[in-house]
């Protein structure tokens, strides 16, 4: 049985993350809905076996964010997803997708249609495994915040930061994005504002298994701005391209100046991932001389800040993703608080302020936070 929710006296129930759990397995259901409540700041207020169910609960009361199955009998996920969204615009949808290639294509056209973001559900023997626990619970938590400060008057929301250290004197020859938890929706946003006028080759790491960085790459092509794809060992890095690091396997850069080329390593996980950001960045600060601009998107952990460094330090700069528009502020707080960037956005903003820098290279052509991009 599942212990019964008791709130920290702390915690104000304003504050803890109602959550609907939507599976036709009861025994997914039970294994999930322990691991949620196993943070007294989650409380699973309904369990439902389907879609229809969960369209149902969300008509009745207000839920933070629902984690919904996609296969399931009378109402499936992909089919609720939009009448779920319609009853409740403000709802943050968390897709549960099998580690398939159809699951993964299908859990991606589900953040393109609305959902929020998605996890790779394991199988029934594996569901115990603490990195699931711990990846579910650091995205229902972040989307239960974004929606709790989304209901807050804009008046009385805290505008974004921005940050004082200079940009790279010179132009960079490289756009390098890391990101992690929320990532995909993000790039999508990113990837949609840089449309197709990037000067330089692009690299991107995301936290994400092998089945579904390929799925990733189609539906960033689909946006119709840059192409992209998974990179291959030896290619080159070509302008105006994205190069999306295999699941699996670290992105290296190598090469001089504008013969820049992709190299994959089966290397040691570094910060428990792989691909991870830091050796990304550290090898692109060598073969770039240092003239990179590096963003760093949403995520858990602190991958990327030593990379970042060895690119800051090089001469070139850096842009984060502001804590309020982040699900996780763990990658781009921890090259904030070390004192790596040049610029604090948010997420809308920073494709904005990437092109500047991209086509002026020079710091005063940078975005304020918040401000339009010029015309």
């Amino acid at each position: 049985m599942i212990a019964p929710f008791a709130v920290p006296a702390q915690a104000a129930p304003a504050d803890v993350a109602r959550v609907l759990l939507c599976d036709d397995s009861a025994v997914i259901r039970s294994a999930m809905g322990r691991m949620l409540e196993s943070d007294p700041m989650v409380r699973v207020v309904a369990r439902v076996a389907n879609g229809q169910q969960a369209l149902d609960a969300v008509r009745r009361e207000r839920f933070d964010v629902a984690v919904l199955d996609i296969e399931m009998p009378v109402m499936d996920g992909m089919t609720a997803l939009p009448l779920l969204l319609r009853a409740d615009p403000g709802l943050r949808v968390v897709m549960a997708s099998t580690l398939t290639t159809r699951g993964a294509d299908i859990a991606l056209q589900a953040l393109r249609l609305g959902a929020a973001d998605y996890v790779p559900k394991p199988s029934v023997a594996a569901i115990a495994d603490d990195s699931f626990r711990r990846e579910l619970l650091a995205k229902v938590k972040g989307l239960a915040r974004l929606r709790r400060r989304d209901s807050v008057p804009a008046a009385a929301a805290r505008p974004p930061m921005a940050a004082g250290r200079p940009a790279g004197r010179e132009a960079p020859l490289l756009l390098a994005v890391g990101s992690s938890t929320g990532g995909p929706q993000a790039l999508f946003t990113l990837v949609q504002g840089l449309g197709k006028a990037v000067p330089v080759p692009v690299v991107i790491t995301q936290h994400m298994p092998a089945t579904f960085t390929s799925i990733l790459a189609e539906h960033l092509t689909r946006l119709g701005g840059l192409p992209c794809a998974e990179a291959h060992d030896g290619e080159a890095l070509q302008t105006g391209r994205i190069h999306l690091a295999p699941g699996g396997r670290h992105l290296l850069v190598e090469g001089r100046a504008g013969a820049l080329r992709a190299s994959l390593s089966d290397g040691p996980a570094e910060n428990f991932c792989r691909p991870s950001v830091d050796p990304m960045l550290r090898s692109a600060a060598i073969s770039c001389g240092g003239r990179v601009l590096v963003v760093m998107l949403t995520g858990m952990g602190h991958d990327g800040r030593d990379g970042t460094r060895a690119v800051v330090e090089a001469g070139g700069a850096a842009l984060a993703q502001d804590e309020a528009t982040s699900v996780v502020w763990g990658m781009p707080g921890a090259i904030v608080l070390a004192g790596l960037c040049h610029r604090v956005l948010p997420l809308p903003a920073i494709a904005a302020g990437v092109l500047n820098l991209l086509r002026a290279g020079a710091p005063s052509s940078v975005l304020r936070a918040g401000a339009e991009p010029n015309t």
